[in-house]
């Protein structure tokens, strides 16, 4: 019963991943074919142009669990990310779009 509870406070805490990549067709789809390779949800997505559109910003709303280490390790191999920053679920990004779907 203890394995069930703890599983089920991990789903709860969430974390925001905030990733600059180079902007071109494609990033977006080898981002998120990551997670989606490794089975691991992600709860949302936003992705703006930065400056003159070279560069993107990805905002990753994710469960945290104790794979989350090695999929921001696995993320930042990839080619075309340049950073990857990590949030508390609290980030204003989703924060302010939940009051606005809410």
């Amino acid at each position: 019963m203890n394995s069930i509870s703890t599983t089920e406070n991990n789903a709860l805490s969430r974390t925001v991943l905030e990733l600059d990549v180079n902007n071109h067709p494609g990033v977006m789809s080898h981002v998120v074919g990551l997670f989606s390779r490794r089975a691991y949800n992600v709860e949302g997505i936003l992705c703006m142009p930065v400056g003159g559109g070279a560069t993107s910003r990805i905002w990753l709303l994710v469960n945290e669990d104790e794979r989350l280490e090695q999929m921001v390790k696995q993320v930042e191999k990839l080619e075309d990310v340049l950073a990857v920053r990590r949030h508390g679920a609290e980030h204003e990004v989703f924060e302010r779009l939940e009051e606005f779907f809410l």
